[in-house]
């Protein structure tokens, strides 16, 4: 009988599935490097795609500003900052180096996550600077963007002689990819130029999915928003599920960013098994922090769950439901259908807080129910339109339960132990 592991915070769940009806994973589960993760690193700075060496770059730049991202996302800066710092100063020793975090519109990093991300020595050595979209005296306008929102970014960022970008590239959920531009737009970007980007039409566009790039309006916002903003090079890493680098890219954040996308292509691509139940996880920690994050996870499930079928998303949620405006949507609106109407009827320039993850998990919800094994009060969970379940053979339980009473006596059951790291079609 198959015994299948998903990750939960840092521990992990079991469960025996006898019902299997496949396990969709990534293939850098599998995947052994040829080198370190530091060589990697270093090879990459060494041979940027379409762009001279950081070091090159840094001459004669005195103000320099390295975009790093925040406490939500597992970059593992500890390996990034000090080989990107040691790039700088080759070129320049005497620049002013600043560590911008990206927290786009997520609360500010906190010293103790600051150091469990750089390590205490570069937390207590160099400048470090908290992004906060809602500062109006520390963002400047850049323009409009194409779709027509207004482009405003940290000062920081649009004052430095060199602006720079360390992150991580994984399949993202409405973007098609994490990393590159994201860094800019929505890592340092005001509120409202996020919201815009992220406005109900764009979600609800077929190419704004998983894995998608050519033709998706979010990401095309964002290339245009990084290059405005004068991204001028990234150094961006691709992670296996126990966190560690197996490939990197630098250089250029179009052609290093593409370059990464095609390593992920050929790695993270699942053809979708459409199944009765399917598990899902946000692969564990810092990705499993709260509901609102584990809306991603979601979308892998949603992509080969049959209609009218269960989802069991497992996500322990420290942090709880992770989103004030998110939990209250769901919370005060009890239809779905009048929800999403309404989401389809906001004009772009009016989008509100956590409306696009609110749009995404109501089509999930729309779709199949959602069983939420987590460490969240039960009432929360149902407040978010799910079912709680404290273990997974709990909620195959309540799922077949589900299943039964639509006539479905022998349920597939299809795993995917981490489901921001495929990408189903």
């Amino acid at each position: 009988m198959p015994e299948i592991s998903f990750p939960y915070g840092k521990e992990q769940l079991t469960v025996q599935l006898p019902e299997l009806s496949g396990i969709l994973q990534s293939q850098l589960h599998s995947y052994t490097p040829p080198v370190s993760e530091v060589a990697l690193v270093t090879q990459a700075l060494e041979n940027p795609e379409g762009s001279l060496p950081l070091w090159e770059l840094a001459k004669g730049k005195q103000n320099i500003v390295i975009i790093a991202s925040d406490h939500t996302r597992p970059v593992p800066s500890r390996i990034l900052a000090p080989l990107m710092l040691a790039q700088i100063r080759k070129g320049n020793p005497e620049a002013r180096i600043t560590f911008l975090i990206s927290t786009g519109c997520h609360r500010g990093t906190t010293k103790e996550e600051l150091i469990q991300k750089f390590g205490a020595q570069i937390v207590e050595t160099e400048r470090i600077v908290i992004h906060d979209c809602d500062d109006k005296e520390n963002l400047v306008s850049l323009g409009t963007l194409p779709s027509g929102g207004e482009l405003v970014v940290n000062r920081l960022a649009a004052e430095a002689d060199l602006l720079v970008a360390e992150g991580f590239i994984e399949p993202h959920f409405f973007a098609g990819f994490s990393g590159g531009r994201k860094s800019v737009l929505p890592g340092i970007a005001g509120r409202a130029t996020v919201m815009y980007n992220h406005n109900a039409s764009f979600i609800a566009h077929p190419k704004a999915r998983t894995g998608s790039i050519e033709g998706n309006p979010i990401h095309e916002d964002m290339l245009w928003a990084a290059k405005k903003a004068k991204l001028a090079f990234i150094c961006n890493v691709v992670i296996n599920s126990q966190k560690q680098v197996v490939y990197a890219v630098a250089g250029d954040v179009e052609q290093a960013h593409k370059k990464g996308r095609e390593f992920l292509n050929a790695q993270c691509r699942v053809k979708a098994i459409p199944s009765d139940i399917v598990i899902s996880t946000n692969g564990g920690y810092p990705m499993d922090q709260n509901a609102y994050q584990s809306v991603k996870g979601m979308t892998a499930a949603e992509a080969t769950v049959k209609p009218g079928g269960v989802i069991v998303m497992v996500a322990k949620c420290a942090d709880g439901h992770g989103g004030e405006h998110f939990y209250n949507t769901f919370r005060d609106q009890k239809d779905l259908h009048k929800m999403m109407e309404g989401f389809l009827n906001t004009p772009a320039e009016k989008t509100i807080v956590d409306q696009w993850q609110s749009q995404i998990f109501a089509r999930v919800l729309m779709r199949a129910a959602v069983i939420f094994v987590s460490d969240m009060p039960d009432s929360q969970v149902r407040d978010l339109h799910m079912l709680p379940a404290h273990s997974l053979s709990e909620a195959l339980d309540m799922a077949k339960d589900i299943l039964k009473a639509k006539g479905v006596d022998a349920p597939s059951v299809l795993a995917i132990p981490d489901g921001v790291s495929v990408i189903v079609n």
